[in-house]
């Protein structure tokens, strides 16, 4: 039963102009590869490590490797033909000791054709298949896992941050806050990691308002949750952040570590971050096929928009963008329950009647995308630093949260804006959380706004301005509309933005295992 009655023309007219909005940018996508997507597929192919003798730091034996070979023959053939061929003419045993000899200065990297090219292309996808088989291991144990140990109780799953910048304190906070009752710890990445194009290496201590993403730091947070899961007696998931320049990447480190959830938005790191449009969709593509093989869920970033737009007026832009991320993410072959498309609770209290329009937005959400795990993100625009305040409206959204059936519940912070959370913050706030839930959650079942009514008429009315939008990108182009400043205020021109330099059109004869395992399913 749905409670707006949504006419299925329209929402059918809304998809449909989603997918043809999208599909330009999809085939661009799958003409070009990037720096990071052919990093990604070395690392699934097994490179690990960094070199630790730089003058001007470590640097990750995948990046020595690919910009070797960009240098020396190009990328537009992807790198493994070059990397396998290389290590069969010098009898090398590992692409680690091929990373090794590279920065040695004794490989010159060529592309290889006939025999030689066959040769390549099977060894490199019998090491990437290698590397997916150890995905899905990870995805086969975490079904396992929550077979055994069960999911929480109910909806929506309890979502709460860790920022220390210490992955060993990271852990600390963590663990207690699943004691307390956290179903998901997000652990936030260092300040501007999204823009380094490469991934540090190993454990880390000294991150800036959030923790590095590495695949150690990935392993040791997944090791600890593993252990309070069975204290608790519930699946613990753990997510991070698959975005910015090396966004294929992490991507890869998620699923060899068994992450379970990762922000991953289509347009964020262009709007946000200044990342350039046409990397930012070409890594998107990638990661999501990754993500779909691992299992994880991915978050994506609407909330962002009304943190720089009005929430009311720019309501129908978030739920375009809802749309796009959702046929993004079906051609690349994630299903309906891995996509936690994302929106907020972000409209100025002093508005009148802001909650039943708030409710409006969360029910139109919740009715469009029925089998999606969406997250529903917390007020932060309007955190005032009056404490007391900003703990009713926290209240104020948790109990929109249960109304509208949100899946997964970011927990609010009475001290949003003001500090990094103490733990004692957080206790209040989940304790917030948990009143709600036990007061109201099941109230969803007595909740039905009037057919006629001022919820059901805004629902109606934001869909469609998002249907009125979306022709006009379909006309004009979303690359173009993205430039304009259509989402966020933010204009992003497609020429612009950090990257760019990291773009490869493919020629023919292009390789990559990867993409083609992905695709194929195997």
């Amino acid at each position: 039963m749905t409670l707006l009655d949504l006419d299925p023309e329209v929402t059918g007219r809304a998809r449909e102009l989603a997918a043809r909005a999208a599909e330009p940018v999809i085939a661009l996508a799958r003409a070009h590869t990037t720096v990071a997507v052919e990093r990604a597929t070395l690392r699934l192919a097994g490179i690990t490590g960094a070199d630790t003798t730089h003058r001007a730091g470590d640097v990750p034996w995948v990046n020595r490797v690919v910009d070797t070979i960009r240098e020396q023959c190009g990328l537009e053939h992807g790198s493994v033909l070059p990397a396998f061929h290389a290590l069969r003419e010098h009898d090398l045993g590992s692409l680690t000791e091929l990373a090794e000899a590279t920065a040695a200065g004794q490989i010159q990297f060529t592309v290889p054709t006939g025999k030689d090219a066959a040769r390549a292309e099977k060894a490199a996808r019998t090491a990437v298949a290698k590397g997916l088989r150890t995905v899905d291991r990870n995805r086969a144990q975490r079904d396992k896992l929550v077979s055994k140990l069960g999911d929480p109780p109910q909806r929506p799953w309890i979502y709460l941050i860790v920022a220390t910048g210490d992955i060993d304190e990271d852990v600390v906070q963590a663990c207690n806050a699943a004691r307390a009752g956290a179903d998901i710890i997000a652990v936030i990445r260092s300040t501007g990691q999204s823009l380094l194009d490469y991934v540090p290496e190993g454990a880390t201590h000294h991150g800036f308002a959030g923790t590095y993403a590495t695949q150690e730091n990935f392993r040791i947070m997944r090791a600890a949750l593993d252990d309070v899961s069975k204290e608790v007696g519930r699946y613990v998931r753990l997510t991070n952040y698959a975005s910015g320049l090396c966004m294929p990447e992490i991507a890869v480190l998620a699923g060899l570590e068994r992450l379970d959830m990762m922000l991953n938005d289509s347009m964020y790191g262009i709007l946000f971050r200044d990342i350039n449009p046409i990397r930012t969709f070409v890594d998107q593509r990638f990661s999501r096929q990754v993500h779909a093989r691992a299992g994880i869920i991915i978050n994506t970033g609407e909330d962002n928009y009304l943190t720089t737009a009005d929430a009311v007026e720019a309501a129908h832009t978030v739920t375009v963008s809802q749309l796009l991320n959702e046929r993004f993410a079906h051609e690349a072959g994630l299903p309906d329950e891995l996509l936690g498309l994302g929106h907020a609770f972000e409209i100025n209290p002093k508005v009148p009647d802001s909650f039943r329009l708030e409710l409006a937005h969360a029910l139109l959400a919740r009715e469009l995308f029925p089998d999606a795990p969406l997250k529903w993100m917390p007020p932060t625009k309007h955190m005032t630093g009056d404490v007391f305040n900003g703990y009713l409206l926290d209240g104020f959204f948790n109990l929109a949260g249960v109304l509208t059936g949100q899946s997964i519940l970011l927990v609010g912070m009475m001290t949003e804006a003001v500090v990094t959370p103490f733990l004692s913050d957080r206790d209040l706030a989940l304790a917030n959380v948990k009143y709600v839930l036990g007061a109201a959650g099941n109230l969803a079942e007595d909740f039905r706004p009037s057919p006629d009514g001022f919820i059901v008429k805004r629902a109606k009315q934001v869909l469609g301005e998002a249907v009125d939008l979306l022709e006009r990108i379909v006309d004009d182009g979303l690359l173009r509309a993205i430039a304009e400043g259509t989402f966020g205020l933010m204009k992003r021109p497609a020429d612009g933005g950090k990257g760019a330099d990291g773009v490869v059109a493919k020629a023919d004869g292009y390789v990559n295992p990867a993409s083609e395992l992905l695709e194929a399913g195997q």
